[in-house]
């Protein structure tokens, strides 16, 4: 329960570190990279899966889906 409670402690004191940083012309600059950086990950794991997924059924037969 002491190591939830730290842990929470922890969270609470990067949030508000982070509010701070954002609070400067660098600090949003760096979040707005780091954002854009997210966004193009996610954007290019999400069409790495859908392309993997069409490549799977198109090698199954109709009607049936891949195990």
């Amino acid at each position: 329960m002491k190591s939830a409670l730290w842990l929470l402690v922890g969270i609470g004191l990067g949030f508000l570190a982070a509010d701070q940083v954002n609070r400067t012309a660098k600090g949003r600059l760096f979040f707005e990279d780091v954002n854009t950086t997210i966004r193009r990950f996610s954007d290019a794991a999400r069409e790495g899966y859908r392309s993997g997924d069409a490549e799977s059924q198109a090698g199954s037969p109709p009607g049936m889906s891949p195990a």
